[in-house]
C-alpha cells in the first residue's frame, strides 16, 4: 500500500493537503479554498503581490468563521476582502478594477464591503486623492509635469473645501483633466474616464466645482501651455 505523499509537492500553495478525499473535507473547507484560490487568480491579474493576498484570505476565512455574511456570494465577499486588503495594505484598487477582475457586480461588491466592515468591526484607511494620482497619470502617458501639477490642484482643492461630498477618485480625475487641458497633454475627459472608471458626468460634476478658483490650485512655477482663461469652461 503506498501511504500518502510527505513531500512539498502533495500540498498546494495554501498548504492544504492536494490530495484529500473529498468525501473527508467538510463543506466549509472547501468554501475555503475555493475562496482562497479565486483571491489569488483575481490578485494574479491585477499583479497584487502575496502580502495582500494573505491579508485578504485572513479577512475571508474570519468573515467565514464567524458567519457574519450569511446568504451571500462567496464570490462577492472574496472580492471585498480584496478590495479591502489593498486599501489596508496601501495599495488601494477602486470598486471597478476589482470587478474587472471579478464575476461581481460594483454594488454588491460594494455592499458586502460595509458589511464585512461591520462584522469585523475594523476600519479602512480613508483614501485620498494622491493614492491614484501616479497610476492613472502613468496610464494616461502624461508626464511628471502633469501628474505633479494634477497632484497640487487636487489637494488645494480639498484644503480649500472646493470639491465637498465628491469622491477622492472623481476628483482626482478632475484635476487630471485640469492640469493635461493646461499643458501640451491634453486627454479628455472620456480618456481620463476610462482610465479612473468614473464617467464623464462625474468628472464634469468636479471639474465645474474647480474652475471657478484654477487661478488658485495651480503651483506657482507650473509652465502653461494653455492659459486658465482658456480652459474649457463646461
Amino acid at each position: 500500500m503506498i501511504g500518502p505523499g510527505r513531500g512539498d509537492a502533495s500540498f498546494d500553495s495554501f498548504g492544504v493537503s492536494k490530495y484529500q478525499n473529498r468525501r473527508t473535507m467538510s463543506s466549509s473547507d472547501r468554501t475555503l479554498i475555493n475562496a482562497f484560490r479565486e483571491i489569488n487568480n483575481m490578485a494574479d491579474r491585477i499583479n497584487l503581490p502575496k502580502t495582500i493576498v494573505d491579508r485578504a484570505n485572513n479577512l475571508f476565512k474570519q468573515v467565514h468563521d464567524g458567519k457574519n455574511l450569511k446568504g451571500r456570494a462567496n464570490d462577492a465577499i472574496a472580492s471585498a476582502c480584496l478590495y479591502i486588503a489593498c486599501r489596508q495594505e496601501g495599495v488601494p484598487r477602486t470598486f471597478k478594477e476589482i470587478c474587472a477582475v471579478s464575476k461581481i457586480s460594483k454594488k454588491e461588491i460594494g455592499r458586502c464591503f460595509k458589511l464585512i466592515l461591520k462584522a469585523l468591526e475594523t476600519s479602512v484607511d480613508l483614501i485620498t486623492t494622491g493614492d491614484f494620482m501616479s497610476r492613472f497619470c502613468s496610464n494616461l502617458g502624461l508626464p511628471n509635469l502633469v501628474q505633479r501639477a494634477a497632484t497640487h490642484i487636487a489637494r488645494k482643492a480639498v484644503e480649500l473645501d472646493i470639491v465637498p461630498g465628491r469622491s477622492p477618485i472623481s476628483v482626482a480625475a478632475a484635476a487630471i483633466y485640469m492640469a493635461s487641458q493646461a499643458s501640451e497633454d491634453k486627454r479628455t475627459q472620456k480618456d481620463i474616464g476610462d482610465i479612473a472608471g468614473v464617467a464623464d458626468v462625474t468628472i464634469r460634476q468636479s471639474y465645474k466645482l474647480m474652475y471657478p478658483h484654477a487661478a488658485k490650485l495651480f503651483p506657482e512655477d507650473f509652465k502653461f501651455a494653455t492659459p486658465i482663461e482658456q480652459l474649457p469652461m463646461m
